[in-house]
């Protein structure tokens, strides 16, 4: 009945999955798998970590809270509870994705590794192999497969001449937790990102004196305009003007708010805000505060770096600054070219080829969520898109009795 070409087919636990396989259980593998409920398709969702959403519980900072208002970041049937504010902390963020996963009954599997996951041509099922904290190895075999290890999987690190010698603490944003033990301490946040001004701000709070690198232009826009958050007013004008004029009418309203933030270090890019951000992927930043510390002096913009030595940092304008700890707000990326054999859909970079809205659905029972690029609510068009897909083919294999079980006694058909 089935034909592997590979002789350790033999050699680890394989385990035959009655519906898709989910790489990442952080919202958007959450999303997938109680949209999957709702079609009635069994499904398992495999998690490197020990919870869901390990970005969330393990990699963010303690004063984050969500960017845009709750109604745009909730996961598909499931909203927020009405007493939650507007801009959810992570604790409740968190709190509300345990129950979200706690509602529709979702178990992932914890602690799996997915060390790889090709399509096996000959049986026409996926293969994904795991491995587990405690060495032990399981292959899972599957009609269909789902990648939501998203845009977030991995830290980004650049190469700077010098760093390696640094004396000081050098720390990615995912480490940072708090200001509290930078008090009194000079600190470099390496981007001018959402990240790198929340922590440039968060430093400042805690008595520390931060500097902040711009190497490039950034779009800051205020958090809300006229009593509304500038997401849901932009979401608004897009469904009368066209994306070229919104962009104009932000940054026009931008202005009189925040006023010229070029004569503070802060570059503006040419193209707007919401072009670029569909064009190139690139967030503009949504200012909570940052920006009086950077008018006040408290935070110091300083331009790229050219190379570290013991104790300080040289600039490329020549200036060189004393430097007791460096922060790393560098951003992340897709982990999928490490796993996933398959070339025809993802490229290099780990995002799909093809543009959003088609991004989602490969070939052979190949899907993305979270990789559109448009944040928790992309997410969840995704994970729609995705169950009703798998759902069709799930109900007309059901009725016309073609379930294909696998008979070879070290595959065990428990999902």
């Amino acid at each position: 009945m089935f034909s592997f070409s590979d002789n350790d087919f033999f050699a680890r636990r394989c385990v035959w999955v009655n519906g898709p396989v989910i790489v990442g259980a952080g919202p958007s593998g959450l999303a997938v798998g109680a949209c999957l409920k709702e079609q009635g398709v069994p499904c398992v969702i495999l998690e490197r970590a020990d919870c869901i959403a390990s970005l969330w519980q393990k990699k963010t900072y303690d004063r984050l809270k969500l960017h845009l208002p709750k109604q745009f970041c909730q996961l598909p049937k499931y909203p927020f509870p009405e007493h939650y504010p507007e801009y959810p902390t992570k604790k409740q963020f968190i709190e509300y994705l345990e129950n979200y996963a706690n509602h529709f009954d979702i178990k992932p599997q914890f602690n799996e590794c997915v060390q790889s996951a090709k399509y096996d041509e000959a049986c026409r099922l996926w293969r994904v192999k795991t491995i587990s904290a405690n060495g032990s190895e399981v292959e899972y075999i599957c009609q269909w497969l789902v990648v939501a290890t998203g845009e977030n999987a991995e830290r980004v690190v650049p190469e700077i001449d010098g760093l390696k010698e640094f004396g000081g603490e050098v720390l990615h944003a995912c480490e940072y937790k708090s200001g509290e033990k930078f008090k009194g301490k000079k600190v470099l946040v390496v981007g001018c990102g959402n990240s790198g001004m929340e922590v440039s701000l968060d430093l400042c709070n805690h008595d520390a004196q931060p500097s902040m690198v711009c190497r490039s232009s950034v779009h800051v826009l205020p958090r809300e305009i006229l009593g509304k958050s500038t997401f849901e007013l932009a979401m608004l004008l897009m469904a009368w003007l066209p994306l070229w004029l919104v962009d104009k009418i932000l940054l026009i309203l931008t202005w009189f708010i925040l006023g010229n933030i070029e004569s503070h270090g802060l570059k503006r890019p040419s193209i707007g805000p919401l072009t670029l951000k569909n064009t190139q992927g690139k967030t503009p930043v949504l200012d909570i505060g940052a920006l009086e510390k950077i008018r006040s002096g408290k935070v110091k913009v300083v331009p790229g770096i050219k190379k570290f030595n013991c104790c300080t940092v040289e600039l490329v304008n020549g200036e060189k600054l004393e430097v007791d700890s460096v922060v790393l707000a560098t951003g992340y990326c897709s982990n999928v070219p490490y796993w996933l054999q398959e070339s025809d859909f993802f490229s290099k970079n780990g995002y799909p080829k093809a543009q959003f809205p088609n991004n989602w659905k490969g070939k052979s029972g190949l899907y993305a969520v979270g990789f559109t690029k448009r944040g928790l609510a992309g997410a969840s068009a995704d994970a729609i898109r995705i169950a009703k897909d798998i759902g069709k083919v799930h109900k007309e294999d059901l009725k016309q009795k073609k379930q294909k079980v696998p008979t070879h006694r070290r595959c065990i058909s428990t999902f």
